[in-house]
């Protein structure tokens, strides 16, 4: 699979070093009279591009502006058509997934958290043969480590986010409200610190919930075990069997004294009132829970520096906003493809979705227009790529933004930064990428198919047992047994089996 991959980056390499050539070469190139001819045709392929957004979903009206200003640009570049279609986080892996059983057009969208299932699912075409020449920057941009991790076989099914990639665990909080308690938080530094935090919010302030969720079922703890954790391509939120540490033994999560621990933890918390009660059941985001101000703080993984993602939150919550790390950073294979753009089996003109995909990583005014909208509707200008919403305007009022998706679309290096942004952050954040802990089987994909039927088993049982168990409501020596037994009976041993099976032959293939 190395060698593969390095023959398909040396043909990147090769492709840009032309285009760079053709470009020097004046204004008359035979590319240019055929892009020109093709304007001139008004003939443009059409390509859906579903990505997902933490924002609120706009309505028509609110995206026809943007819509057509994209379509402007990629018209003239690539004769190209895009409808955008942003989808809420919290249905996006779903609805993606029966639009495409039931035929509807998808050309573009994004695994979120679950590429090994769209590979095994045949929803993601394999583009090995296509991307070096219909998407040869973001290629080059990515690099080959990160495109290892995008492959299953040898082919290419994807393409991952050019992001600050290490995610750190961190706490963000009402620094008002901090402040006006005497908490100092500069002493939290891991969540074990968070009990005398959370007691001085709720006796300095009774009409408030010191934490709410992150999302639905989701209180953020799932990021603070003990031990780094490799999922080993599932989603976090929902593992069938991983590595804990340096060890290369598949073993049951749910098992261990990692999860009990965290969840001995949100049962303290709930029984003493810190954790929102219906937090497991809830069907509201972090977003509109803090900004309803009766929430002190929520617990997720940011990939940028304390004081950005404090800047970042601050728009969007209304209140002031801190930030503290409660763990290091930690990079694993699905840190990478995580988030990767994937053309949907059912495209039917894969050169122009990837003709599009390429420009998100390459065409700052693109990948802009995408997550900021139009510039003095949506946002304004304050100095050379700091960016704010309109005065008396924020993301909950605008006619459009996808901010807080700002790490999941194209190249986030060419983005806007809010307003409170440090610049210099973005350093701070490539060396993030560099010299954060990482996975020992680092590049490993794991092939779900063998296991299908259990994966969806296994994972019909998690979502009974994990929202309860992570919020706190139900006793974990009492029900984690319970999940255990039932994991057990949806054919887990199985599944750990399957993934010991395929990570002993790629570790000998290394």
């Amino acid at each position: 699979m190395k060698k593969r991959m390095k023959q398909i980056m040396a043909v990147v390499l090769g492709m840009s070093m032309a285009a760079g050539l053709c470009a020097c070469g004046g204004s008359g190139g035979s590319g240019k009279k055929e892009e020109g001819a093709k304007a001139d045709s008004d003939k443009y392929e059409k390509v859906v591009f579903a990505y997902q957004t933490f924002n609120n979903v706009p309505s028509e009206e609110g995206l026809a502006e943007v819509q057509e200003a994209v379509n402007k640009i990629t018209r003239e570049k690539i004769g190209v058509e895009v409808e955008l279609k942003p989808i809420a986080y919290a249905d996006y892996n779903n609805q993606i997934s029966l639009s495409l059983q039931a035929g509807e057009q998808i050309d573009l969208f994004e695994s979120l958290f679950n590429f090994p299932d769209c590979v095994a699912a045949d929803m993601a075409m394999d583009i090995t043969e296509l991307a070096p020449e219909f998407a040869p920057e973001a290629l080059e941009l990515v690099g080959e480590e990160w495109m290892n991790a995008c492959t299953a076989d040898g082919k290419i099914y994807g393409i991952p986010v050019y992001k600050p990639l290490a995610l750190t665990p961190m706490i963000t909080y009402r620094k008002d409200i901090a402040e006006e308690l005497g908490i100092d938080m500069s002493q939290v530094n891991s969540v074990q610190d968070l009990d005398a935090v959370f007691k001085k919010v709720q006796e300095g302030r009774p009409d408030i919930t010191p934490l709410a969720p992150i999302a639905p079922g989701d209180t953020g703890l799932n990021r603070l075990y003990s031990t780094n954790v490799d999922y080993l391509g599932d989603d976090y939120t929902a593992p069938k069997g991983v590595l804990l540490g340096d060890d290369t033994k598949v073993v049951n999560l749910f098992e261990s004294q990692e999860f009990m621990d965290v969840c001995k933890m949100a049962r303290d918390w709930y029984n003493k009132g810190y954790i929102m009660k219906d937090a497991a059941t809830t069907t509201s985001m972090s977003l509109e829970l803090l900004s309803s101000g009766n929430y002190f703080c929520a617990i997720a993984s940011y990939s940028y520096p304390e004081e950005d993602t404090a800047a970042s939150l601050q728009t969007q919550w209304g209140y002031p906003t801190g930030a503290r790390i409660l763990k290091e950073a930690y990079i694993d294979t699905s840190t990478v493809n995580g988030v990767t753009f994937m053309v949907s089996t059912n495209c039917e003109v894969p050169e122009a979705a990837l003709k599009f995909l390429n420009l998100t990583y390459s065409d700052k005014e693109i990948v802009n227009l995408l997550i900021f909208g139009i510039e003095g509707r949506d946002y304004v200008v304050k100095e050379e790529d700091i960016v704010n919403y309109p005065e008396g305007e924020d993301a909950s009022t605008v006619p459009y933004t996808a901010q807080l998706s700002c790490g999941t679309l194209g190249n986030y290096f060419i983005q806007y930064q809010m307003e409170g942004n440090n610049l210099d952050s973005l350093k701070w954040e490539e060396e993030q990428n560099k010299e954060a802990a990482s996975s020992p089987v680092m590049g490993f994909v794991f092939d779900t198919a063998p296991v299908s039927t259990e994966y969806t088993a296994i994972a019909n049982v998690l979502s009974q047992y994990l929202p309860g168990l992570f919020c706190g409501n139900v006793e974990p020596e009492t029900e984690i047994p319970k999940l255990n037994k039932a994991l057990e009976s949806a054919g887990l041993g199985n599944v750990i089996a399957e993934k010991q099976k395929q990570l002993d032959a790629w570790l000998a293939a290394q």
